[in-house]
């Protein structure tokens, strides 16, 4: 008889403002390697996960606060339990910068820490994005509270991290991340690089913490989420992001960020 599904359930809210929205996921899934190009600040309500990050391989448990970049590989499983719950807050990389009042892109080099004041600043931006999104939020106190957030971040290690990318392996990303054309061969992107394909792929991953595969998978997903929330129904998303059909798109999709083409479409509306 086959194990029953780990429970998952996701929501996702919008926000006031433009590149940031809001999850609250409760599973007991393990999301394989995969990326955002935001900027993710969340807090792990139950629970515990171990997980990949920038820094390797660390463990989060209930009450500490969780943190991601752009472009930062992470994974996340369960630990000791069946399932864990979290909430998390994403900033595209345009909405940071302005936040954080220096007009430039910062990361946050620590993915896992504990700070009683900013979880608790954390948490009543969830509340009152929640009381938004149901129609009874106020705009001026969700703005003070994303404000006191980003700003909470300071003491932990928020710095510019420039990642130093050789030129080979750079043009190779650059291929993988253009989703409107033909999904290159490996030896495509080989001789792209001037390298051999397994010189490549061992290349690639070290760079970048993902395969090119799941690496391009990742950038197709990420393009079909720009698109659904410029207002393009999933089917013509799924097809201009080089998915088969709609429901290649939502698997891929869920896999990615938690929730479904759908939840998302609807948050944004």
């Amino acid at each position: 008889m086959a194990a029953p599904a780990p429970i998952h359930h996701a929501r996702v809210l919008g926000s006031p403002w433009p590149g940031v929205f809001v999850t609250e996921i409760d599973s007991g899934r393990h999301f394989g390697r995969h990326w955002h190009t935001t900027h993710g600040l969340g807090l792990l309500d139950a629970g515990a996960q171990r997980s990949a990050s920038g820094v390797g391989r660390v463990d989060a448990f209930a009450g500490d606060l969780i943190a991601t970049n752009p472009g930062e590989v992470h994974d996340g499983q369960p630990l000791g339990g069946p399932s864990r719950r979290w909430r998390m807050v994403y900033l595209d990389a345009g909405a940071m910068a302005a936040w954080d009042g220096l007009g430039v892109d910062r990361d946050v080099t620590r993915p896992v820490f504990h700070d009683p004041a900013l979880r608790a600043r954390l948490g009543r931006l969830f509340a009152r994005l929640d009381a938004w999104a149901g129609g009874q939020g106020d705009r001026l106190a969700c703005d003070e509270s994303l404000a006191e957030v980003v700003a909470g971040l300071a003491p932990h290690g928020l710095t510019m991290a420039p990642r130093e990318v050789s030129a080979d392996v750079r043009r190779v990303h650059e291929r993988l991340a253009d989703v409107s054309g033909e999904d290159p061969s490996l030896a495509e992107l080989a001789a792209l690089a001037g390298l051999g394909p397994f010189q490549l792929l061992r290349r690639f991953q070290k760079v970048y913490g993902a395969p090119p595969h799941a690496w391009r998978l990742a950038c197709r997903a990420e393009q079909a989420r720009q698109w659904i929330r410029a207002g393009m129904p999933l089917a013509e998303a799924a097809a201009q992001a080089g998915f088969a059909d709609q429901s290649h798109l939502t698997r891929v999709f869920s896999r990615q960020f938690g929730f479904t083409p759908g939840a998302w479409r609807r948050a944004v509306a």
